[in-house]
């Protein structure tokens, strides 16, 4: 029996306590992360099998394995006979992934076993996981008596198998060993026994200044993936393993290309490896199936997908019997995140989520509910487990957040990724009705936080530090989390006190009722958001007609140049190009229409601005589904860079309506000024009526 020291100590805790020890009770007695023992938990379960044993969980999380007493009796006896070793399996398996992707095609059984320095009945066991990883990768991993090991694949999915295995197994590991090395502490030994540590503080700094300070904000979770498949780009370009040229026409031209030939170039300078134009290709597939963390930047960035997401939430509410349809920051947190995800979907890119099965556990209905609500609306698309999980967490961070306000300040350590931090976030503030304001920080920005702002610091890994007084909790957070966090509250009431003022003076209850209502001056500053945003844009709408045109350049051109004569423009330049930039990164035409949305947001607009133009000839643009269509409505959505989530709010309103039903579609392509100048106060009346004064 193949077992590690930890896996041991786990079978003996549980064993001896019986449903006394939860999951992260083990992770504080082993001095390990929750989610480490999650994943021991697993090799146990299978160890166990052999036993006719489980480990099952008592209504409060408490773990004992189930079972025969003769054969719990057995497996002690046997546990006193085994040797641990230090190496789990799946640091083994990594091991014998390395080789068989830098070293083959051909291994004899013999040797393999020999440099892993395991049985060939355990390699044999390995070979079978490892050979149902791969094929997920389109590899093909064969074993043929007297000629040994062969596997064939094509590169590009070799480096998405490798890196794979490492984003799902070790990524608690990545991020522990990038903080070290960002703290500039030298490590001689090649990180997980594969990375250079000289690549690694390169690729990191690289992608952290080019990708996530200058362009855009990646979740967690894919900034290491981002540095894990740019280093093994780096390292099987070195030893060899090239990727097959790209045609001129493979090769995209948006802003994610880009972004990596700009990394890939100077990699290749620091480290003298030819990283190609197919390297970059790669990379900036794995960039543009990426999360990132700023939600608000796609809150009208697709008409089409808008649409599904407002099906989705409407599908799910109606599941639910809930209402989750006017939920703004639900549909935006869904609009940035599925993006990305169907991108993934489209490209098989494997998507790993930790926390599936406990989400599948914690939250059946809502999981099932999400899964169907995905299947009725999506249906072209295969949604994972691992990715219908990270969008029930969206749904439950919504749920959740509909409920009671709170009063101390902490902040959240959560480098899993968006939806989750949320969700953790929310759970904190609905069960603990003490604390104010949940804020989540990410790894990186650990490192520069002032922590004496906060009254708590909440971390669900274990922070390389000792300055700091922290709570390590479950992603989503456990009773006994619950319990270790009021505990800490209670003990420490002075201390928070001490820094300001707890609570206003006056009769506790009247503060009580005072807090239970918005703040009224919160709710006036919304109102004359909205007012605003909506006197701004029936101000500004108009419909103009255009004679015939070259191409739709030159229909823009001319319309900003009035709008900067008009004073709602200050640099006519800087507004079309950044147009010029959104329309590089997808096609702008609405598919089944004849109308197209041009739309961004930048520092020369001063006004929110919509105007239709209508061309008597129509022109060719590139449309939402990749295809050429004819456009003979150009409908232009502006706005600045800075916007409130109420001025959000109001834009998204009228890009989910332009195909929310045939009369909508027809209405915006019909031309007529009065018409669609109704259509938009119809829109912002029903907003006022039923969202704003409601609330």
């Amino acid at each position: 029996m193949f077992i590690t020291f930890r896996e041991k100590s786990i079978i003996e805790l549980i064993v001896r306590t019986s449903g006394k020890h939860t999951v992260h009770s083990l992770s504080s007695y082993l001095d390990v992360s929750a989610r480490t023992i999650q994943r021991d938990l697993k090799s146990v379960g299978k160890m166990l099998k052999q036993f006719d044993l489980t480990v099952e969980r008592t209504g409060d999380e408490g773990l004992f394995v189930a079972g025969p007493n003769e054969q719990v009796y057995r497996l002690i006896q046997n546990l006193i006979t085994v040797s641990p070793a230090d190496e789990t399996p799946e640091e083994r398996k990594l091991k014998l992934l390395v080789i068989l992707l830098h070293e083959g095609p051909f291994f004899k059984m013999q040797v393999l076993a020999g440099q892993l320095g395991i049985s060939t009945a355990t390699l044999t066991a390995y070979l079978d996981d490892v050979t149902d990883w791969l094929r997920k990768f389109s590899i093909e991993l064969s074993r043929t008596r007297g000629v040994g090991v062969e596997v064939n694949g094509g590169e590009a999915n070799k480096r998405h198998a490798l890196g794979g295995y490492i984003l799902a197994y070790f990524y608690e590991e990545m991020v522990e060993s990038l903080y070290f090395l960002q703290q500039g502490k030298n490590q001689e030994e090649e990180i997980l026994g594969y990375f250079s540590p000289q690549y690694l503080v390169v690729v990191d700094q690289l992608v952290d200044q080019k990708i996530n300070k200058e362009q855009t904000r990646l979740a967690d979770s894919d900034y290491i993936g981002l540095v894990v498949y740019s280093c093994l780009a780096l390292q099987r370009t070195e030893a060899g393993f090239l990727l097959e040229p790209k045609n001129k026409k493979e090769v995209s031209s948006d802003n994610e290309y880009r972004l990596m030939e700009n990394v890939c170039t100077e990699l290749s300078g620091r480290f003298s490896i030819g990283l190609t134009a197919a390297d970059a290709h790669f990379l900036a597939v794995i960039l543009k199936g990426s999360k990132v963390q700023a939600a608000d930047l796609a809150y009208y960035d697709s008409v089409l997908l808008g649409r599904m997401i407002k099906n989705l939430i409407r599908d799910v509410s109606a599941q639910l019997h809930v209402n989750l349809i006017d939920d703004f920051s639900l549909y935006q947190g869904l609009l940035a995140h599925m993006g990305p995800s169907i991108f993934r979907l489209n490209q098989k890119l494997e998507s790993f989520n930790p926390l599936t099965d406990e989400i599948r556990r914690k939250y059946p209905v809502l999981f099932m509910a999400v899964k169907q609500g995905l299947e009725n609306e999506f249906t072209d698309l295969d949604f994972s487990p691992d990715e219908t999980a990270f969008i029930v967490l969206h749904f439950g961070s919504a749920l959740l957040m509909n409920e009671e306000k709170v009063r101390i300040d902490v902040v959240v350590i959560c480098p899993t990724g968006i939806g989750t931090s949320k969700m953790l976030a929310s759970r904190i503030q609905k069960e603990l009705p003490e604390i104010n304001s949940v804020e989540v920080l990410s790894i990186n920005d650990f490192q520069s936080a002032h922590f004496q702002d906060y009254d708590l610091v909440i971390s669900t890994i274990r922070l390389p530090v000792t300055e700091v007084d922290y709570i390590m909790v479950s992603p989503l957070l456990s009773d006994r989390d619950i319990g270790y966090i009021e505990s800490y509250l209670q003990n420490n009431v002075g201390k928070i006190t001490g820094k300001k003022q707890y609570l206003h003076a006056g009769n506790p209850g009247e503060t009580m009722l005072a807090n239970s209502r918005p703040d009224v001056q919160t709710v006036l500053r919304e109102i004359k958001e909205v007012q605003g945003s909506m006197d701004a844009i029936l101000a500004n709408f108009k419909v103009l007609n255009k004679h015939p045109a070259t191409d739709h350049w030159e229909v823009l051109e001319e319309v900003i140049e009035s709008a900067t004569v008009d004073g709602l423009i200050t640099d006519t330049a800087s507004a079309l190009n950044e147009l010029k930039e959104r329309e590089k990164k997808g096609g702008l035409g609405i598919p089944d229409t004849n109308m197209a949305l041009f739309h961004c947001r930048d520092d020369s607009i001063q006004k929110l601005v919509f105007q239709i133009i209508h061309l008597d000839d129509p022109l060719l643009v590139k449309g939402m589904d990749g295809e050429d269509m004819q456009m003979k409505n150009l409908l232009l959505m502006l706005a600045p860079t800075m916007l409130t989530g109420r001025e959000q709010e109001i834009l998204s309103l009228i890009s989910t309506s332009l195909i929310e039903s045939d009369i909508s579609m027809m209405i915006f392509s019909s031309s007529n000024e009065k018409v669609i100048r109704q259509k938009l106060e119809d829109i912002f009346l029903d907003y006022l009526q039923n969202k704003l004064i409601k609330e």
